[in-house]
């Protein structure tokens, strides 16, 4: 990933190009992915933030070949406000998720939501856009944002994950609009499928996706039961509960953590497992 040079597009299968926007941060990585599928026409996979130098790297990765679809999968503000310039520079329509107009509660100004956003047509699941030699089929994976798809390249079995599963570290579910239930039942929905790879949005390509979502899940079972745990000895704040878990984390982390951890408080109170009084959670009597 080192290597990765950003505004330079780099081929990955036949189909499948990717361009490393320039907008590193201790939430992004090294910034976000955009995916270029296609030859002769071409989709626009999540075409990152509104960047002068980097919308000129896109269409210098275009070269001249017609876009079909501006392509969405959430509307943070790392992956949908370059849609607009570049439909306006190749006239290419924008399609996917549906627009969502939310105060972003959460813990990073790089991923608010694009509150301008706005597709000339929105997907739902199983809807497809279709090019010369392509089709990108979408997936409804709510619960890092509730609007959020992903694509399938069923010509190489390929799945473009945006920010539900990605290269390099776990997604932030934030509540009110991030939802841990539906972001599990989103993993086990990928479960049942049998991609090849996950082009994420965030990170390199992900070879053994079944083994990472396993993973995954595995991992947000693991940190409900560590919260439970906690919480059977004692109540506990989210921060005293992150402070906890968290050890050794970056300290500009930790808001995101306690995002998280809220929203697996949330969705065990919803069960009826856990409680909050105030600013202390417990179990459920």
């Amino acid at each position: 990933m080192s290597e990765q040079q950003t505004g330079v597009a780099e081929q990955r299968e036949p189909l499948v190009a990717r361009l490393l926007a320039p907008n590193p941060s201790p939430f992004t990585y090294t910034g976000t992915q955009v995916h270029l599928v296609g030859t002769h026409d071409l989709a626009v996979i999540d075409p990152g933030p509104d960047d002068a130098a980097h919308i000129d790297a896109l269409v210098a990765a275009i070269a001249g070949r017609p876009v079909t679809a501006i392509v969405v999968t959430h509307t943070h503000r790392d992956h949908s406000p370059a849609s607009r310039p570049l439909a306006a520079i190749t006239g290419a329509p924008i399609v996917g998720c549906a627009p969502l107009v939310l105060d972003d509660l959460g813990p990073r100004a790089d991923a608010a939501f694009d509150s301008d956003y706005a597709p000339d047509r929105v997907l739902g699941e199983g809807d497809s856009v279709v090019g010369d030699g392509w089709t990108l089929t979408a997936i409804a994976t709510p619960g890092h944002t509730s609007n959020h798809l992903a694509f399938a390249l069923p010509e190489s079995k390929a799945l473009f994950s945006g920010d539900h599963v990605m290269g390099w570290s776990t997604s932030i579910v934030s509540p009110p609009d991030g939802d841990m239930a539906a972001y599990m039942a989103s993993l086990e929905k990928l479960m049942g499928r049998d991609d090849r790879v996950y082009y994420p949005g965030h990170g390199d390509p992900v070879e053994n996706p079944q083994r990472l979502v396993r993973g995954m899940l595995g991992h947000r079972k693991q940190r409900e039961g560590q919260i439970l745990r906690m919480l059977r000895v004692a109540p506990e704040t989210i921060p005293a509960m992150v402070g906890r878990m968290y050890v050794g984390i970056d300290p500009r982390l930790f808001p995101a953590a306690e995002r998280s951890v809220l929203a697996h408080l949330i969705d065990l109170r919803q069960r009826g497992q856990v409680r909050a009084d105030g600013d202390m959670w417990s179990v459920a009597a």
